[in-house]
């Protein structure tokens, strides 16, 4: 029984799918106006391993993940740099999708742009207008009548009342009440544009995703996932939305990933603390970044610094060892440490408790080796791959994990060409001059290790 918490009820619950065998996820993606920062890294690696979970537990998964292509900031980011808006878009959907790949997140089963639903987005407005959920402005915008909607604020525990009080004294004149939201944007002139029963505009953010996910998976679906800061307004306004257009519960499990903070700070562009993807994987391999998105409850609040990636860096390496100079037996049955690791992920995905599980194989590989047990560290080593996998970890071949290049000064053919001129010093008795080649290599990085087989080496 897999048990997840729903932010609407917040409180653990058992996951019943509404088709047997078969579950329907929207996460919010990103509006795509610049590179994805460290934020979204937490999102996507998060809801990528609940996809991977679930699929391992036998369920069917449509995952879908949209794309907001047409936005205010979109558009005068565009406009500062003397660009097309579609330009600027296809290129950090490119982006998003290089740096997405180096984590190891899959695609989505379906990743659909809000420019390619303008018409869906219009027949929903005009489903909430004819109901009087929704009003046409003076000024060409169309609003969503929050005060029509007497459920509105059952996701972020916020009280109308208190919303409308503490609103804005700026607040626009066309709207009805302070708490109302745009549904239709008029377009200003110049502006890309869509006609519309109300005139030339386009979409506001919060329709778009109710208009997407009701194309892709239905007037109710299992579950609705994004970052902390959706929450409120835009989740609760979908749920607005979506349940006014179509008399439906919108969905029946909530989830929000955890906030990231730098150094114990939150992390914003003002402070200085604000990391792109691209930038840490200049610093760091992508599944060491991977590894510490993963080692924290999803849920959890993350705190991201030089120590934190660096502890990650060690961890991961031990796992590695662990399979180093090991070929995984094949075909081998579900053990004890299965049943451990399902049921900690069966407790709403708590990926720190399986990370433990990871450890605690490689442990037995490790005990298996030390008593020359080597068939019995083979099927373990297949167990840890197996179960790293369901997390989207350990695939690599330990020795490109060892040798991944992160930036470092030292190329690959440079490492090994210093270890050849140091196993040549060394048969040549010259033991000071291999020693010096050892200690140049550490003090770049380079950790060798010598057995009976030969040298390897690894980045430290």
């Amino acid at each position: 029984m897999i048990r997840i918490h729903n932010t609407l009820t917040q409180q653990k619950e058992e996951f019943k799918p509404i088709e047997p065998g078969k579950v329907r996820m929207y996460v919010c993606g990103m509006t795509v106006y610049d590179y994805c920062h460290l934020g979204h890294a937490r999102v996507l690696v998060a809801f990528d391993v609940i996809t991977r979970y679930l699929r391992h537990r036998g369920y069917d998964v449509h995952y879908v993940r949209n794309i907001t292509d047409i936005d205010d900031k979109i558009l005068r980011r565009a406009d500062e740099n003397g660009e097309v808006y579609t330009d600027l878009t296809e290129r950090m959907i490119a982006a998003m999708h290089e740096d997405e790949a180096r984590l190891g997140v899959l695609s989505p089963t379906e990743e659909p742009r809000a420019t390619a639903y303008i018409d869906e987005i219009i027949a929903m407005i005009h489903k909430l207008v004819a109901s009087g959920h929704a009003y046409a402005a003076e000024n060409g915008d169309v609003y969503f009548a929050v005060e029509s909607y007497e459920d509105y604020g059952k996701l972020s525990k916020k009280k109308l009342e208190d919303l409308v009080a503490g609103a804005r004294v700026d607040v626009q004149e066309a709207k009805r009440s302070p708490a109302d939201f745009a549904l239709w944007k008029a377009a200003k002139t110049g502006e890309v544009s869509w006609e519309s029963p109300w005139g030339n505009g386009r979409p506001g953010w919060h329709i778009e995703c109710s208009a997407m996910s009701n194309c892709c998976l239905g007037e109710t679906f299992d579950i609705h996932g994004g970052g902390p800061d959706l929450l409120f307004p835009h989740h609760e306004n979908e749920i607005a939305q979506s349940e006014c257009a179509n008399g439906q519960t919108f969905v029946n499990t909530w989830m929000h990933a955890g906030a990231i903070r730098v150094n114990k700070e939150k992390m914003s562009k003002s402070l200085g603390n604000f990391f792109t993807i691209r930038e840490i994987l200049e610093k760091y391999p992508p599944e060491i970044v991977r590894y510490f998105l993963v080692s924290s409850h999803y849920r959890s609040q993350v705190d991201y610094s030089e120590e934190s990636l660096a502890e990650a860096g060690r961890t991961l390496t031990k796992l590695y060892h662990s399979l180093r100079g090991i070929i995984p037996a094949k075909d081998v049955a579900a053990t004890e440490y299965d049943k451990r690791f399902e049921e900690v992920m069966d407790d709403d995905f708590n990926t720190a408790g399986a990370i433990a599980v990871l450890h605690a194989v490689a442990n037995e590989i490790n005990q298996h080796r030390r008593e020359g047990k080597e068939e019995e560290a083979r099927q373990a080593a297949a167990v840890l791959v197996r179960l790293g996998g369901v997390l989207g970890l350990l695939q690599q071949d330990p020795e490109a994990f060892f040798q991944a290049d992160a930036g470092g000064e030292l190329t690959a053919e440079d490492i090994e060409a210093m270890i050849q001129a140091r196993a040549e010093a060394r048969k040549a008795k010259n033991f000071a001059e291999g020693d010096r080649i050892r200690d140049e290599l550490a003090e770049k990085g380079i950790i060798l290790d010598d057995s009976r087989e030969g040298t390897t080496w690894r980045r430290g």
